[in-house]
C-alpha cells in the first residue's frame, strides 16, 4: 500500500505524460500542414508541366 501512495505523490511520470502528449499534438498539427501544402505544391507542379507543354506544341 506504501507504493501506491508514493507513486500517487509522485509527478514525474505525469510530467512526462503531458510533454508527450504536447509533442504528439505540434506532430499533427505539423503533418496536417505539410500534407497541405504538399497537395498545393503537386497542384502547381501539375499546372506549369501543363503549361509547358501547351507551349512545346503551339512552337512546334
Amino acid at each position: 500500500m506504501q507504493f501506491f501512495k508514493k507513486l500517487r505523490r509522485d509527478e514525474k511520470g505525469a510530467t512526462a505524460i503531458e510533454y508527450g502528449l504536447i509533442a504528439a499534438l505540434i506532430a499533427v498539427a505539423a503533418i496536417t500542414a505539410m500534407s497541405g501544402l504538399g497537395t498545393q505544391l503537386t497542384n502547381t507542379f501539375n499546372k506549369t508541366s501543363e503549361k509547358m507543354n501547351e507551349g512545346t506544341v503551339k512552337a512546334g
